[in-house]
């Protein structure tokens, strides 16, 4: 079984061939243009998106939503979480957090997906921190800034090991349970 996965970020696409490796499910990057709405929840956007692909007769797709909702800045950057990776980065991020002791955030994930005539939807979560500076190198976006465990960022964890705990690791075994219920 193919699965296109609808994005531009070639990352997102290894992460999920990682986890359909043991499923033989192949992983190919679609790249559809869809509006992704201006709201605050992630599942709308998803939603939105889902709608349209159907609508021009895509099927056996995936799309994503990701951000990361930082509790002291009131969920800032959430749902604009590329915008804010685009416009202030991670030195943004961590000026914006300055001193803060309430360093808590988490990563959501929603996917959405059209499989073999299925509509499907979850939200995989990862509670962690920001921390005080960028660490490692590995994964993308907010990645070197955020931890789940307080020992290592993101980007400094194997992808393997990331897939186990990340906030897309979560949905996508969400996803996998809805999948094998269809194959």
């Amino acid at each position: 079984m193919r699965i296109k996965i609808i994005t531009s970020n070639p990352g997102k696409v290894k992460e999920f061939q990682e986890m359909f490796d043991p499923f033989g499910i192949e992983a190919v990057q679609h790249r559809e243009p869809y509006d992704e709405i201006q709201t605050s929840f992630l599942e709308e956007v998803v939603e939105r998106g889902m709608d349209h692909l159907i609508g021009i007769e895509l099927e056996d797709f995936i799309i994503d939503d990701s951000g990361l909702f930082i509790n002291r800045l009131n969920g800032f950057p959430g749902v604009w979480s590329a915008y804010a990776l685009k416009t202030i980065g991670n030195d943004g991020i961590l000026r914006l957090m300055g001193n803060e002791m309430d360093r808590s955030a988490c990563f959501k994930c929603c996917i959405g997906g059209y499989i073999k005539g299925r509509r499907i939807k979850v939200t995989g979560i990862c509670e962690g921190t920001i921390l005080r500076k960028a660490m490692g190198d590995g994964g993308f976006g907010f990645d070197p800034i955020f931890t789940p465990d307080g020992k290592a960022s993101f980007a400094e964890m194997p992808l393997d090991v990331k897939n186990k705990i990340s906030h897309r690791g979560d949905a996508l075994n969400l996803l996998m349970a809805e999948i094998r219920k269809i194959m």
